[in-house]
């Protein structure tokens, strides 16, 4: 009995040093929601910020509850990077929380994004975009056929016809069974959440997760709060009184938002250790975890340099991605995770 006392309390006080809440604050990135208006939700997890989007995280189902992004026309007609197919599980989480790389493999699903890597307009979000926070395991050929061709694109070729900002919400629902070790659920239905604040107007695209799933026609975003559970808090019967502040007119000296940012090493440069080690002595970074699979020497060599040369001492993470037929060299990287102050 006093056992299970100690426990009990234990728990109370993990609880209440880690807690959960089903009120989200995104603090640092509150611009990125219509009106600045938080959804509201019954379901608990953890707010993240990026640069260029936000995800409500659920720690249970380790994969977003949603994601948001707010778009824009300047946005989505600029040069973007090249996809950079680098994933990276999120240094923000506890490890129990987290989805690991090794949770894909030999799953059969896809890590498809909530917030699209074609989305990032800078070498940044592209790379906050391969988090493993903003996966869900999806139906392969739904990820890359019916998802990318008939959700994605059209949603962005709306966005370039649109005359004002266009906020995007991205998630998934229900329960399909799990994939690994870290038992990430697999998702019943995708949806994805168009707003356009300039037309007062909002639809929902609702599919299967699965490979053989067909389109149907948009639904309703009250239809969308009922399937979900999640009231997304759009002002739509207030008019268009949103701001159109863009991320290319952010105050001079802003900071990014992202806080966490991945740094990849398919070999050793000199170059980026050096950098990183610059900003270190600059005092903006308060820690870094690097994460490897196979090449413990190089995680090993870039970590001891830093440590060297720094008053920091990165932590070490082995972790193991999927086989890819598509990335070969994945299993080789070193990724440092980098919280900047």
């Amino acid at each position: 009995m006093k056992s299970l006392r100690q426990f009990l309390a234990l728990a109370v006080l993990v609880g209440l040093l880690n807690p959960l809440s089903a009120f989200a604050l995104f603090e640092d990135c509150k611009d990125l929601f219509p009106g600045q208006k938080i959804p509201s939700t019954q379901q608990a997890g953890r707010d993240l910020c990026f640069d260029s989007f936000a995800i409500y995280y659920s720690p249970s189902d380790k994969k977003p509850i949603y994601t948001v992004e707010k778009l824009s026309r300047e946005q989505l007609l600029v040069p973007h990077p090249k996809r950079s197919n680098r994933f990276y599980e999120e240094a923000r989480l506890p490890l129990n929380e987290r989805s690991l790389l090794s949770d894909y493999r030999g799953s059969g699903y896809d890590r498809g994004h909530n917030a699209p890597a074609g989305d990032m307009t800078n070498e940044r979000s592209m790379a906050q975009s391969f988090s493993l926070a903003n996966m869900m395991p999806q139906a392969r050929q739904n990820n890359q056929g019916i998802w990318a061709k008939n959700v994605e694109e059209p949603t962005r070729l709306y966005v370039k016809r649109a005359t004002n900002d266009v906020y995007v919400f991205t998630g998934s629902t229900g329960n399909s069974g799990s994939i690994g070790s870290s038992r990430v659920t697999i998702p019943s239905h995708l949806y994805k959440l168009v707003y356009d604040p300039g037309k007062n107007l909002a639809w929902a695209y609702w599919i299967e997760n699965t490979n053989e799933a067909t389109m149907n026609p948009p639904i309703s975003y009250q239809d969308l709060i009922q399937k979900t559970g999640i009231d997304f808090q759009l002002p739509l019967n207030s008019g268009p009184a949103i701001s159109k502040a863009t991320p290319s007119e952010a105050k001079p000296g802003m900071a990014m938002m992202g806080g966490w940012y991945p740094i990849f090493f398919d070999d050793y440069s000199s170059t980026k250790v050096d950098q990183l080690i610059n900003h270190i002595q600059e005092g903006r970074v308060a820690s870094i975890e690097i994460q490897y699979d196979r090449n413990s020497d190089l995680a090993k060599k870039i970590a001891a340099q830093i440590e060297l040369q720094s008053t920091i001492t990165p932590g070490l993470l082995q972790s193991s991605p999927p086989d890819s037929a598509t990335v070969t060299y994945e299993r080789n990287r070193v990724t440092a995770i980098v919280r900047s102050k």
